[in-house]
């Protein structure tokens, strides 16, 4: 079978760890299949029975994209002739006579903690996905073969935005590439950690008036730790550390206590990295939270909109004795993209 990968628009960590996936599968399946990537960015090398098409124009801004969604891509994957495609960005190519799937990794208009406004430059964009680029993603659940999707709570959420039956949604959980060589850290109990970016739904202002809360009754005797540029927040007890590696990530969770108040995820990654290494994770109670660290003692959920809930949980982990490690029982990963790639073909006619 000729299978098209269309992901042009991936450009980032968490798109391009999907889009490695999906090759590292094609790689393990290339003698019973042929595979072709559309990319956006020169990332992936052809081999036998994998061909690379990078299309860098296309994904210089969103105009060109959409053109190519709705206007030219269908011609322009026809000449390859596939058997079958699949879009890993969320939007399948409109007017493609080929059965087409879409793997729907994009969790802002599916989600109900939050409405975003057009009339609030700091969210502008985020409305922008909401209603205009959901409404697409919706149409393309409706019109493509299958969907994919990476949790139940998407699947459930989906099924439900787009009015359609859940037996045309397939659950195929990402991998966590888990750092097995990174230096043992010791745990300390007043140490915090939060992997984050400046986008408004990862919640950063919830942890500075939690931090002015604990100040407030006199505890200070702590840090956190969170991934944004130097000097982004200014506070006493708030270390800016920048971006790191993931080696340095992985440290982090050893040593501290994660926190997690982001209110908009598909998955939340650092809940699982997280948890892979046993720390103690203090989370936003979230649909995308319960469903990962539902059988998770050491994960305390926490309203992403009450800064005293937060400094209460902080203040447990620094002064209760800690949680006593257990014994994780990972979810067998190693057949979901199997799982996938056997429900596309199923459900290809």
């Amino acid at each position: 079978m000729r299978i098209l990968i269309n992901d042009i628009a991936a450009s980032k960590r968490g798109a391009l760890t999907i889009l490695d996936q999906v090759y590292r599968y094609a790689m393990n399946h290339s003698d019973s299949d042929e595979w072709i990537f559309l990319t956006g960015v020169d990332y992936l090398t052809e081999k036998k029975n994998i061909k690379i098409v990078c299309l860098p124009e296309i994904k210089k801004n969103r105009f060109k994209k959409l053109y190519f969604d709705f206007i030219s891509g269908h011609s322009f994957i026809e000449k390859y002739n596939p058997d079958v495609v699949l879009s890993l960005q969320n939007i399948i190519t409109f007017g493609l006579k080929i059965p087409q799937f879409v793997y729907i990794h994009q969790s802002i208009p599916f989600q109900d903690i939050k409405r975003f406004s057009f009339l609030k430059s700091s969210e502008r964009n985020y409305a922008v996905y909401q209603y205009l680029i959901g409404s697409l993603i919706n149409l393309s659940a409706q019109r493509a073969n299958g969907v994919v999707v990476q949790t139940d709570w998407m699947k459930e959420a989906v099924a439900n935005r787009a009015h359609i039956e859940k037996e045309k949604i397939e659950v195929c959980f990402p991998d966590v590439d888990k750092i097995e060589q990174v230096e043992k850290c010791s745990y300390q109990q007043n140490l915090f950690f939060y992997p984050t970016s400046i986008a408004v739904y990862k919640n950063n202002d919830l942890i500075t008036e939690a931090c002015n809360i604990l100040n407030w009754k006199g505890i200070n005797d702590f840090k956190v730790y969170m991934t944004l540029p130097e000097n982004a927040i200014k506070h006493t007890n708030i270390e800016c550390v920048g971006v790191i590696t993931r080696e340095e990530v992985f440290k982090y969770y050893q040593k501290a206590n994660l926190i997690f108040p982001s209110y908009i995820e598909t998955i939340g990654l650092p809940l699982l990295e997280a948890k892979s290494v046993n720390s103690v994770i203090l989370a936003a109670k979230c649909a995308y939270a319960d469903n990962i660290l539902a059988d998770y003692s050491k994960a305390l959920l926490f309203d992403p909109f009450d800064p005293n809930q937060l400094a209460e949980l902080m203040e447990r982990v620094m002064t209760e004795p800690p949680i006593k490690d257990e014994i994780i029982h990972e979810r067998d990963r190693s057949s979901e993209w199997e799982k996938a790639f056997q429900f596309i073909k199923s459900r290809r006619q």
